[in-house]
């Protein structure tokens, strides 16, 4: 073998081998071993992400605080008190209303995406790529960890003038320290990387950023599983709760620290009626809540996947969001900004209100229609405190034409704000969305019902606060397709008086919603395209199962004595169960026999960049034994073993034999698998590839790739030619 020869393979072996570790250690990070339960492992996982919490709080409006900020925030008041202190001048005020937040978006944009691209936006769509076994190249790195603390900072100073929450920030923030810190206890007591482990330290992570925004640490972990796990080991069920319980509790602890309550309580204290908090015949009412918020839901997340997809397809956009991200969301502010300014269209959206605000008046015990009948209460110079709804009413829209207003401009603007790239959480702008279709509809039930519904004898009015609840969660959990949102309702408000109509509503509109349209984390993962299998249990594939079943045999017999029918019937009598490996599978794979010749493996490894190698008994044979990985197999060729004779022609095993190491291959696919059962595997062990063999014979490849495009032409069959 030539010198020349041997230097291209050392040069492509660095190469591929530098950029494959660096890939793997800043993204995957270690993992914790056997014992990686550890306690004191734990409580911290749930306290760096508590401290990041306090600290960006200090800095965060106080409309913030509706997702659980602590402490008095300082830009916040300075925005209130700018636009009170500028003067009578219409134009002025308008200026410092709308320019504040425009500079602050701006920056966010600018500072967070000069630094990485990958902190904008919610964090959450490429944490679930990443539990799916997908490797994101610097989606972890440190310097994306400060990018989206500064940035989300200046996103939450904003208030509710972009409407933009944290959660999924503080998810993505949560599970890069996680990262960190197992990349340190790995590196500290010497143990070896577990990728077994790794996504429920992943899960857990998120658990924790969950827990600590809502100090709900129930919900938190609930939530964290349903949204980023299609499968959940349970045995590392109790370490997420611990760390999450250590967040939730530690972040709590903190508003006693400071003053700001004397014991630890929940974040939007109501007083619900306790002892008899809904009538019997109110269940069908919430049901029905629960189906308009499912609708609805449908409704937001088929506009929001195509506005993305339109502003990502679109030449002008696109062309502003690659070469000038900032204008753009200066631009999108200016819009929001505008439109809610309070002395113009933002009087009928009660946008004077901070989001935590917003809650605690759509929580009201009280009905404002009832209220308002014989009254008409005076729109402030200051948000009441003790009188937040004076916000929603207006004499000429009454309560029902501001909450109107305020759903149907929110529809579009909290879509418009999902597109700035900018790190940012779109959770609870859809939770505060829900409640404000629940009080619409509670309003409109206590003017049907002024003296209550009837049930038993006795009459107790109708609380409109219990079906902002309800509307709440219904309508976050339809979005997000989570059941956890009603128990995160109880923990958030402290009493679960509603549990068992908020529970109804919850499935009734995720049972709409589930049928019809993805999640919005699944969306975005379709509009940015992102690497993930998609979700094979669906609508469309269980009516194509179906209507093989009509079909019948006789069309089976129509296939088998007519072959080149089968690609024209074959999307109608298959189902996922039908459809097996061998019809899809890649047929082009690259063996190794082990009596190549020497020369034979250094052309294979120059000519192509695959990480590994299938190995097989012979050339003639073809039964697959191993496989071998690439790196090591360079090495192997470059270190001459002093047992080699010279003049002897060297073949692939004399180099094994050499010290380069062959893993077995324990799991393979048979052609006969179907898709279900492999898509099953690939989803359940986080799986990238999987070889065929046919009576131990390596036939070829299975790998997403192939997956996903049989997916798609069972789910979207091509026209029949």
């Amino acid at each position: 073998m030539g010198k020349q020869r041997l230097r291209d393979v050392e040069w492509l072996a660095k190469g591929h081998s530098a950029r494959e570790w660096q890939h793997w250690d800043m993204i995957q990070g270690p993992t914790l071993a056997s014992s990686w339960g550890s306690a004191t492992y734990w409580v911290a996982l749930g306290h760096p992400s508590l401290s990041l919490h306090f600290l960006a709080s200090k800095w965060a409006p106080e409309g913030c605080r509706a997702c659980g900020w602590l402490p008095d925030s300082l830009l916040s008041p300075a925005h209130k008190w700018l636009y009170r202190e500028i003067g009578d001048s219409h134009l002025l005020r308008y200026l410092s209303w709308t320019v504040y937040p425009v500079a602050l978006v701006s920056f966010s944009s600018g500072f967070s995406q000069s630094i990485t691209p990958f902190s904008g936006g919610s964090g959450i769509p490429e944490l679930k790529t990443i539990l799916s076994g997908v490797v994101l190249e610097d989606y972890l790195d440190i310097k994306n960890f400060g990018a989206k603390v500064v940035g989300l900072t200046c996103t939450l100073a904003t208030g509710s003038t972009i409407f933009l929450g944290k959660v999924g920030p503080f998810v993505h923030l949560s599970v890069m320290i996680a990262a960190y810190l197992g990349r340190m206890r790995t590196k500290a007591i010497g143990e070896s990387e577990n990728k077994s482990k790794q996504n429920e330290m992943l899960v857990a992570a998120a658990a924790v950023g969950v827990a600590t925004v809502f100090a709900a640490p129930f919900s938190g972990v609930l939530f964290s599983i349903e949204v980023m796990s299609s499968h959940f080991s349970v045995w590392d069920y109790w370490r997420g709760f611990f760390a999450a319980t250590c967040g939730a509790f530690m972040f709590r602890l903190l508003a006693v620290f400071n003053s700001e309550q004397e014991t630890i309580t929940s974040l939007y204290k109501t007083s619900f009626r306790v002892d008899v908090p809904f009538d019997l015949p109110e269940i069908f009412f919430f049901v029905a809540l629960g189906a308009i918020c499912g609708i609805l839901s449908c409704a937001y997340l088929f506009c929001q996947r195509t506005f993305l997809s339109f502003v990502k397809t679109n030449r002008v956009l696109s062309k502003l969001l690659a070469t000038s991200k900032p204008l753009y969301s200066a631009l999108a502010a200016l819009v929001l900004a505008s439109i809610t300014y309070p002395p113009g269209v933002g009087r009928f959206m009660a946008s004077r209100l901070s989001m935590r605000e917003h809650l605690d008046s759509l929580f009201d015990n009280n009905s404002w229609a009832l209220m308002t009948r014989n009254s008409s209460p005076p729109w402030p110079s200051e948000p009441d405190p003790q009188n937040l709804w004076f916000e929603w009413y207006h004499p000429r829209f009454t309560i029902f034409g501001t909450l109107t207003f305020f759903l149907v401009m929110k529809f579009w603007m909290i879509i418009l704000a999902t597109t700035i790239p900018m790190p940012s959480g779109y959770f609870m702008p859809i939770f505060i969305f829900g409640a404000a279709i629940g009080r619409l509809i509670g309003e409109a039930l206590s003017v049907a019902f002024p003296e209550g519904i009837v049930a038993g004898g006795v009459t107790n009015p109708i609380m409109p606060g219990g079906y902002a609840l309800a509307g709440a969660a219904a309508f976050s959990g339809a979005v997000t397709h989570t059941i956890s949102t009603a128990l995160l309702a109880f923990e958030l408000t402290g009493q679960i008086v509603h549990a068992l109509p908020v529970l109804m509503a919850v499935l009734a509109a995720n049972a709409i919603a589930q049928s019809f349209q993805p999640s919005f984390y699944d969306g975005t993962i379709i509009v940015k395209k992102l690497p993930y299998l998609p979700w094979i249990r669906c609508r469309k594939i269980s009516s194509l199962c179906d209507l093989g079943g009509v079909l019948g045999l006789s069309v089976l017999l129509v296939i088998s004595r007519s072959p080149q029918q089968e690609d024209r019937y074959r999307p109608f009598v298959r189902s996922s169960h039908h459809v097996i490996v061998e019809h899809f599978m890649n047929r082009t794979i690259t063996t190794l026999a082990k009596d190549t010749p020497q020369e034979e493996v250094v052309k294979v490894v120059t000519a192509t960049d695959t990480a590994e190698y299938p190995l097989v008994e012979s050339t003639e044979s073809q039964i697959l034994v191993g496989t071998v990985q690439r790196a090591q197999l360079v090495q192997a060729l470059q270190a001459e073993p002093s047992s080699w004779v010279p003049g002897h022609q060297q073949c692939l095993q004399d180099i094994l034999a050499g010290g380069c190491p062959v893993e077995p291959v324990t799991l393979k696919l048979s052609p006969e698998t179907s898709l279900h059962q492999a898509h099953n595997l690939f989803e359940l062990l986080k799986l990238q590839s999987l070889f065929v063999t046919s009576h131990g014979r390596a036939v070829g490849f299975v790998s997403w790739v192939e997956l996903k495009k049989a997916i798609s032409n069972l789910t979207n069959p091509p026209a029949p030619k």
